[in-house]
């Protein structure tokens, strides 16, 4: 393969990486993109996608097991078993027309791509190990996306018993004993599925509670659902090591030490950034802990070089990584735009979800706001009635001077798809009286955020 010239050079097809080149080829940017496997990155292969697609079967699996037995919809159904395997081939179908259709709208875009690890010469420069032999490629810009990757336990190595999330979507059964270290929200998503498929799971946390970066209102519903699936849950415990003869997880906690039966070991304690084996020692690039240090522009200390992504610090999201990365692609092509976002939605895929927006009503209280903040119950709301969805609620805090609100949040069954609404209203810098006034379509769970803000606004409707 010839060496190549270009305007631009991402190195990652990850979120990311893959909107900043279809963005870039967009705007007629001359564009190339490295990619050492597939792309689409961790979302798309072994993250987001994959995950949800376990998350939905386990769904269904539940619930047909649930139609099994007398219930209050008068539903019958005979005994249900899942085929994992099968689930599993399904999920890789999905898999493989989501990264096709990426490389598709690459391709769409004039985007040329090149298959192989990148790795630094200089700061214009790289040399991509490809299967046809190495390439140089030589760019006046360099967008670094190179991502994260879970993090491994040095006395919990990788192996046949201890796995990461990317090997546990792969399981072709539900083993019989789990254990998960971690409840943060990778772990309790992984863990309530294999409790819906079968499993008999433990989970076991160093914090003094489940999502300790939620606040406790919003994972009280979680916390109870858990119960309610036989998930065991230990908080204030570490994880030592597995036993002697491999059977079971050993811990430490306020009771001491114990042994957690588990045939596997699933470890979700985080990710870490890949700033390490793609010459990161050839180029000057400031550093911020274990992230590399970027401005409001996503630019890094090295002129001509940005950064976007996990690689550059909290918060992992894909959604962040994207909105990065169509940022950069218009800035390299000479238009004015620096990251001024308001804020970026969380959601956590558990039973039931958890979407946050903006400011928790301590956060809003630490920094300085005197703030109003109410909640409106899932039990009032007519559609979550009908969808046995009634546990949860929306909560709204807004200043208490003119009503702009601070942050959205819920917990609920399907509270994911309010996200949008949430984002919206906090990005456009919306009041109390703006999100009470607009009418929300009847019945909706949307009808719940207008209910909150009605209710911190002091005239709530139907509670």
């Amino acid at each position: 393969m010839a060496d190549i010239s270009c305007k631009l050079l991402v190195i990652g097809a990850g979120p990311g990486g893959y909107v900043c080149a279809i963005r870039a080829g967009q705007l007629g940017l001359d564009t190339v993109i490295v990619e050492g496997e597939a792309d689409g990155g961790t979302c798309l292969n072994v993250g987001c996608i994959p995950s949800k697609a376990l998350i939905h079967a386990a769904e269904e699996f539940e619930k047909a097991r649930h139609f099994a037995s007398e219930n209050q919809l008068g539903i019958r159904a005979g005994e249900p078993s899942i085929d994992l395997g099968a689930t599993v081939r399904w999920k890789d179908r999905i898999v493989s027309r989501l990264t096709g259709g990426v490389g598709a709208l690459l391709k769409k875009a004039k985007v040329r791509s090149v298959r192989g690890w990148a790795t630094f010469v200089d700061g214009k420069t790289v040399s991509v190990a490809t299967s046809d032999g190495a390439v140089k490629i030589r760019a006046e810009n360099v967008v670094i996306a190179t991502g994260s990757a879970p993090v491994e336990l040095p006395f919990l190595p990788y192996g046949d018993k201890v796995m990461s999330s990317t090997h546990a979507l792969d399981l072709r059964e539900a083993p019989g004993r789990l254990a998960v270290i971690g409840a943060g929200y990778i772990g309790l998503e992984m863990g309530m599925a294999f409790a819906k498929l079968g499993s008999k799971v433990t989970v076991i946390e160093a914090a003094d509670r489940v999502l300790p970066g939620y606040d406790e209102e919003l994972t009280r519903p979680v916390a109870k659902r858990l119960k309610s699936l036989g998930v065991d849950v230990l908080t204030s415990v570490k994880a030592r090591g597995l036993s002697s003869a491999g059977d079971a997880l050993e811990t430490d906690g306020p009771d001491g030490a114990k042994s957690i039966p588990a045939d596997k070991v699933l470890v979700a304690v985080g990710r870490r950034p890949l700033t390490e084996g793609w010459g990161r020692e050839e180029l000057v690039l400031d550093m911020n802990g274990p992230f590399i240090r970027i401005d409001a522009s996503c630019a890094t200390s090295m002129r001509g070089v940005y950064a976007i992504g996990d690689v550059t610090g909290e918060p992992m999201l894909a959604h962040r990584a994207m909105a990065q990365g169509e940022m950069v692609a218009e800035i390299v092509a000479g238009e004015r735009r620096s990251w001024d976002k308001r804020a970026i939605p969380a959601v956590c895929f558990t039973d039931p979800e958890i979407v946050a927006v903006g400011l928790s009503p301590e956060a809003a209280s630490g920094a300085g706001f005197e703030i109003r903040t109410e909640i409106f119950p899932f039990a009032a709301n007519g559609r979550a009635m009908t969808m046995e969805g009634e546990a949860g609620f929306v909560r709204a805090v807004a200043r208490a001077d003119n009503g702009l609100l601070l942050g959205l949040h819920a917990v609920g069954k399907g509270v994911s798809e309010l996200s949008a609404a949430f984002g919206i209203a906090i990005e456009m810098g919306a009041t109390l009286d703006d999100v009470a006034g607009t009418i929300h379509a009847h019945p909706t769970l949307g009808e719940a955020l207008q209910e909150a803000a009605l209710r911190t606004l002091g005239h709530a409707l139907h509670i």
